[in-house]
């Protein structure tokens, strides 16, 4: 079960998309567009996990290659272990889209879920780790959303 996935080819639509793909297209448009801020919904205060999806590939054939499903049970959790708050993830994203305006928290719009953090101690124990810091996988996904947006 792998926890909130990123990278290239993710869904960038500011309707339909998860957080991370969302705030780096809105922080992407408003540095393009010069506009001085930008609206993120909620408070930034609940927590998520991300796992950027060179990783899952990685564990996916780490247990593969080297356990039988027997050995492991039907499920095992995917994810790198520790989570952020959406408003730290915002400043992140700025920060590597470049953007200089400020962020503005629309507090009458919805937080959801306060925590989404996956238990990862059993693939962990079985010698896996997800190996992407989350500032380089948010650049590998502004350089690959950039070359998309070009085209």
């Amino acid at each position: 079960m792998p926890t909130n996935l990123y990278g290239p080819g993710d869904n960038f639509d500011l309707e339909t998309s998860h957080v991370l793909p969302a705030l780096i297209r809105k922080f992407h448009e408003a540095k393009v567009n010069n506009k001085p801020k930008v609206v993120l919904w909620g408070t930034g205060t609940p927590r998520r996990e991300f796992l950027y999806v060179d990783d899952l590939d990685d564990a996916l054939l780490f247990l593969m290659e080297t356990y039988n499903a027997k050995d492991i049970g039907e499920f095992i959790n995917i994810g790198t272990g520790e989570d952020i708050t959406i408003k730290d993830l915002a400043e992140l994203i700025k920060e590597v889209v470049g953007y200089q305006g400020n962020i503005i928290y629309d507090k009458k719009k919805p937080d959801g879920t306060p925590q989404k953090l996956l238990d990862t101690s059993r693939i962990n124990n079985l010698g896996w780790q997800a190996k992407t810091v989350l500032k380089d996988g948010i650049l590998k996904t502004l350089n690959w959303y950039n070359k998309c947006e070009s085209k």
